[in-house]
């Protein structure tokens, strides 16, 4: 299994266990999120219960969440507005470019002006995560539903990602 860690803050993102394609030029990974219930399930093998399994009444605690969300520990942030994002985004794209090989540094500067763009024609439709760390510095991971879509697609920076064999 491939884990893909953020290049700033070194929190784990994403795996190669999702089904990822590359979009916007191959600067983002493009992963559908699914509607998952994780806590306790209550199941009915149709028996009584028995006096002493009827008193405990113990109650399920299950929630529904998003895969991604819930398995990376990804932190919602605050909406963004077009001043704002900016205000992030240029400092963000300084500190991806310091920890890119030369090679990849100036494929990455040629990419993101289209792919910032992209974003900021999406800015109201976008949900902003950070991973587990929450260090308002490291990679922002984007999520938004398409048309008509009921599961978030999330949107993931490809060069603020390194990859970790486990």
């Amino acid at each position: 299994m491939i884990i893909f860690k953020d290049v700033i803050s070194g929190d784990e993102l994403l795996s190669d266990s999702f089904e990822m394609k590359e979009v916007q030029d191959g600067f983002f990974y493009e992963v559908d999120g699914k509607w998952v219930v994780r806590g306790d399930t209550e199941v009915d093998i149709g028996a009584n219960p028995s006096a002493e399994e009827a008193d405990e009444g113990v109650e399920a605690s299950s929630r529904k969440v998003v895969d991604l969300i819930d398995g990376f520990g990804l932190n919602e942030q605050p909406g963004y507005d077009k001043k704002l994002f900016m205000g992030y985004v240029k400092p963000w794209l300084g500190k991806v470019v310091e920890k890119l090989p030369e090679d990849q540094a100036t494929e990455f500067k040629t990419k993101a002006q289209p792919a910032i763009k992209y974003l900021i024609s999406k800015i109201k439709d976008l949900q902003f995560f950070t991973g587990e760390s929450m260090d308002p510095d490291a990679t922002l991971v984007y999520a938004y539903y398409k048309e008509g879509a009921s599961e978030p697609t999330f949107l993931y920076p490809k060069y603020a990602m390194t990859e970790m064999k486990c």
